[in-house]
């Protein structure tokens, strides 16, 4: 089976190359040269666990494949994938122009049947206007073709994301006809045979599941960060709160730890294209206005802790960064809180020594060298004022504290993740911030 993958980047590699790994012909393509000669010499454009192992051996293996010429790429091709990305308009929608003009490309080169699949996250209707985009080039050509359009969303968590494709909770397909749907099953037959459902249903419904799923749990996260502030408020703990509820099944323990907001690709940009598409409907997402406001304002809440500690002077103070990402095991840097804080430190004329396992190169694109990059998290800590733990990297759950003392002006520690136990750093003589726990 040969398939085409438009799009190198997430989504993109991550499904290419775990499509590759059984058995099937994949191409990736790009419009991007210098990132598919990359590709070929070994060079991955983003940070995932085990994919780069994956990459050099399918692609030495001939079944993962990289090229620029999609023109060529869709010849003979039982299905292409267009990957690309949907950044958020200024109004919150999704832009489909990437996606829209794939589908273009698609229509002016493809010479047999095929089946093209939207896995880019894209609002309910847009399985529409890229049939139409395909029909439009097809009629300039003065052919008639068959072709189906499909809707395959990706349910893949960054940091995990090939155990996410290999070993999935479910795969949700979008089919209009039979035809389509036996191309499909053939497809995800490799996964059918370890017990991994797939779940067909008509391509709006499968359109707006990846919405659906995403603004569930970005609620989850913005409900219990409202809790946690409201806990500080009356005095309550919030990590015993979250215990309580995560107890019941009917919630669970998932998406309910309180911190410093959501970030990366998905939850921002969904939450928002999901609440616009409602209004141009008619519509107004109340609940999910809401959850996008909290986050918004959740990821200045460590930062307002430390002008409170401070007295609202940061004038000169300097303060060390543990974590850039937007979570751990990933270097993305989209919508990451750690901007918002850092941005705000800097604003009041503090100066920032950041350290972050992997994201720094991401995070010099964001920050640029107004910040100081520490080799590692305790050259990070010399000479601040305080220490702010922003990603929850696992290297950073238990550190050397005496060092960090020894290194800090002051033994101060604000946690936006709360990987420290209150106790402990109470008996250790630090000064302790969390989140949801009254200071």
């Amino acid at each position: 089976m040969k398939i085409v993958i438009v799009g190198t980047g997430y989504v993109g590699l991550v499904t290419g190359t775990c499509l590759a790994e059984v058995g099937i012909d994949v191409v990736c393509v790009d419009v991007d040269k210098k990132k598919i000669d990359n590709l070929k010499n070994g060079i991955l454009p983003i940070y995932e666990p085990g994919l780069d192992k994956l990459v050099h051996r399918n692609y030495d293996k001939g079944r993962l494949q990289f090229s620029t010429n999609l023109g060529e790429a869709i010849k003979d091709a039982e299905a292409a994938f267009i990957a690309v990305g949907t950044p958020p308009g200024e109004d919150g929608s999704a832009d489909l122009q990437y996606v829209l003009a794939v589908a273009r490309e698609i229509g002016e080169n493809m010479n047999s049947y095929g089946v093209i699949i939207t896995k880019s996250t894209v609002p309910v209707g847009t399985a529409a206007k890229v049939k139409k985009e395909i029909q439009d080039a097809l009629d300039r050509r003065g052919l008639s073709l068959d072709y189906d359009v499909a809707s395959n969303p990706e349910f893949l968590k960054e940091g995990a994301a090939v155990n996410d494709f290999m070993k999935p909770d479910r795969i949700v397909v979008g089919v209009e006809s039979d035809r389509a749907k036996k191309v499909m099953e053939k497809l995800y037959h490799p996964f059918t045979l370890n017990g991994h459902p797939v779940i067909f249903m008509d391509v709006p419904s499968a359109e707006m599941t990846k919405y659906a799923a995403n603004s569930m749990l970005a609620t989850k996260i913005s409900f219990m960060n409202d809790i946690a502030n409201l806990c500080e408020i009356m005095g309550a703990d919030v990590n015993m709160v979250r215990k309580g509820i995560g107890s019941d099944p009917r919630i669970g323990n998932k998406f309910i730890y309180p911190g410093i907001g959501y970030g990366g690709s998905c939850f921002p940009k969904d939450v928002k294209a999901l609440a616009k598409t409602a209004r141009e409907n008619g519509h107004v997402m109340r609940i999910l206005e809401a959850v996008e406001a909290v986050n918004d304002d959740q990821k200045s809440v460590l930062f307002n802790k430390v002008m409170k500690r401070f007295k609202g002077d940061l004038k000169g103070k300097h303060f060390a960064v543990w974590g850039l990402s937007f979570k751990p095991n990933t270097d993305d840097m989209r919508e990451a809180p750690s901007v918002v804080i850092i941005d705000k430190l800097l604003e009041q004329g503090a100066t920032v020594s950041a350290y972050d396992p992997v994201a720094m190169e991401e995070a010099h694109r964001d920050l640029g060298d107004r910040i100081t990059y520490a080799k590692d998290e305790y050259e990070a800590v010399k000479g601040a004022d305080a220490l702010l733990v922003v990603t929850e990297w696992s290297e950073f759950r238990v550190p050397d504290f005496e060092e960090i003392k020894a290194d800090l002006k002051a033994p101060i520690v604000f946690d936006g993740r709360n990987i420290f136990e209150i106790q402990r750093m109470a008996e250790l003589g630090f000064e302790y911030y969390c989140i949801g726990v009254k200071s």
